[in-house]
Order: structure tokens, then sequence, then C-alpha cells
């Protein structure tokens, strides 16, 4: 039969990580074997639900106490030979069994994710947290961004039976049908999913070519979240029930979102106020102009320049920056002055011309 699966190597933590170094771990791995970085790719996938796996288990303090004792006693509790006790359970002398309900990975599927490691116990699913970047004019004014998330889904093509079409499912005859066993020695039991049956109770003469007899199938989830006005980086957002399956058929998980703002080519935030430079030439600059300038909305504003406007001096358009909370901020305009690098013959004597009336010195 499968041996227990190592976690702790799984996560590459010692069998004495603390659980901040648990999480930091699963953390890490978890963006790095995370499908989307690699779409498509099976390992990937397989690798993440194993993250995930070890994760469930050993940052909860009860399930990882179970579970040490799994790994010290071994799958079968060291029972090898014995005979069986009450309830099915192998073990010698008669002493009466001290009963642990167990779960554990390596019998399967996808669903094993949450079902085989202490699954009847679990009352919720871990929620899925990605990190996603979002357009700079989209956390201004609020909108709408597509997310896609892998998730597991009952396998549509045998309902979630594990059969292929046709094939016969009898009583499992190594659980009869309990969907358990219990394994024990001395006065030690512990009792966990039967793996040939994988907790189901029934067994199929030929598994689903589809799941491969798994029952469930990893599918591309796509979800439109609502980005609320004036988000800055680091905003979280929880969508209830929009994560993964529950393996038993309870609350579905949740989906937690952490947004990142990309940067945008002309705006720049600070607070509620927007910034942006406008470049002028430098007739613009000692006569005076007008300029229409973009805002974050799109439209544009009429900007009056004054004469003599220096490099640097800033503008502010009020009214047109980020809105949050019943309060708006302004638009900062930075005017930046341009400077022909070649003057013509003819451009050079009439600017000398010029400075000398005006009296700039040169």
């Amino acid at each position: 039969m499968p041996a227990v699966k190592d976690y702790y190597q799984i996560l590459g933590v010692s069998s004495s990580a603390t659980e901040p170094e648990i999480k930091k771990a699963y953390r890490r791995l978890a963006k790095q074997y995370h499908p989307d970085a690699r779409p498509g790719d099976a390992a990937t996938a397989e690798r993440f639900k194993e993250i995930n796996e070890a994760y469930s288990v050993l940052s909860d303090a009860e399930k990882r106490k179970q579970y040490d004792l799994m790994r010290k006693f071994g799958p079968l509790g060291a029972a090898a030979g014995g005979r069986r006790g009450p309830s099915g359970a192998r073990g010698g002398g008669g002493a009466p069994f001290q009963e642990t309900e167990f779960g554990f990975g390596g019998f399967g599927g996808l669903g094993d994710l949450f079902s085989s490691i202490f699954g009847r116990g679990r009352k919720e699913v871990e929620p899925i947290e990605l990190s996603v970047e979002i357009p700079f004019r989209v956390a201004a004014l609020g909108g709408k961004v597509p997310v896609t998330i892998q998730v597991t889904e009952t396998c549509p093509a045998c309902g979630g039976t594990g059969a292929a079409p046709g094939a016969s499912v009898a009583v499992c005859p190594e659980c009869n049908g309990r969907g358990e066993i219990t394994f024990g020695q001395g006065g030690f039991a512990v009792r966990r999913p039967c793996p040939a049956c994988r907790g189901r109770g029934r067994v199929a003469s030929q598994a689903c070519p589809a799941c491969r007899g798994q029952t469930e199938v990893a599918v591309n989830k796509r979800i439109m979240v609502t980005v609320p006005p004036g988000t800055d980086s680091g905003h979280r957002i929880r969508l209830k029930g929009q994560g993964q399956r529950h393996p038993s058929g309870g609350a579905s998980g949740d989906l937690v979102i952490t947004l990142q703002v990309e940067p945008d080519r002309f705006f720049q935030r600070n607070g509620l106020d927007l910034t942006c430079t406008v470049p002028i030439n430098l007739a613009q600059a000692v006569l005076g102009t007008k300029l229409r300038v973009r805002t974050i909305d799109g439209r544009r504003v009429v900007l009056k320049v004054p004469p003599g406007t220096g490099p640097g001096r800033k503008f502010r358009i009020r009214g047109h920056g980020i809105e949050r909370n019943g309060q708006r901020g302004d638009q900062l305009v930075e005017i930046a002055v341009t400077v022909p690098e070649r003057l013509t013959v003819e451009q050079e004597r009439l600017f000398r011309e010029f400075a000398e009336k005006t009296g700039l010195k040169y």
C-alpha cells in the first residue's frame, strides 16, 4: 500500500518547524507553483495540489499532531500480521483500542486535497489566495477585471462515481462498503479512508478515463472581480464561496485576491491627488499658452499657462483626482520646458538680439 506522504519534505521544512516557518514556506511554494504561472502544465498543477494538501494538515495543530502519530507508527499502524480487533481493526493481545480518525494522502485524486486528509472532520476549505495586477485607471476609477483560477469539480464524464461508462460498481471488498478501515497494535488504533475505494465504499470494474477513477477533474474558473474606486496596491478582496469546492458537499472555500496596481506612463498617485508632467516649448513658456490636459476619466481640461512660466511650476486642476469615501483629490500638472538643441544662424541672431534688448545675460 502507498506510504504516508512526507508533508514536511513537500514544504521543505523540518518536522520541528514552527507555524510561521510552515506558513512562509507554503506561501513561497504556492506562488512558485501556482497553475497560473505555467498554464496547462500538469506537473505544476499536481505539485500545487500537494503543497496545498501538506499545508492543510501542517497548519492545523490537531491534524498535525495526528499526522505526526501516523508518521511514527506508519500507514498500517505497525500492525502487519496482527489479528482484527473491534470494527475490523487489526491488533494483538486483546487490549482495548484507542481509535483516532485519520485520513492521509497518497490515495489519489484532486479530491484528496481536502477529503482524504481528515476529510470528514473538516468544516471549511482553505481559501485560494492570488495576487492580481490591475491597470492604474481601473484602480483609480473602479471597474471589473477577469481572474482565472484552477479548482476541482466533480468529473462530468462519470458524475463523480469514478467508473467508466458501462462499468459495474460493487461493494468494496476491503472495507465491506464502510469506506474506512482501522489498523492498530496494542492499545493504539488508527481509522482512515479505505485505500482501495478511497473512502467511497464502492469500487468500479473499470476506472473512468476522464478522471482516471479520481471522481474529480481540475478546471479553470473565470471570475469577474469588482475593483472599488481609489484602490491602492495591497488591497485585499475576499469573495465568499468562489474558491475550492468542498469535497464533502459543504460550503465552498473563499477566494482572496491581493491587488497590485500597475504604473501609468502619464499619471502618478499621491494619496487622493494625481500628478502629471506636461511639456511646453520655450515660446509657450515666455509668451504663455493654453493647454488641453488629459484627466484620469479620459476627458481633457483647458489649462491656462501664464507668460513667464518656468520649468517645474505646478498648476492645480481641482476635483480631477482620486475619489474615495466621498472625498476627491485634485490633479497637479507640472510644467516641463523643452529647449531646442539646435538653432539656425538666423534663429540664433534673432535670439541674441532679443536677449540684448531685454537685458538677458548669456
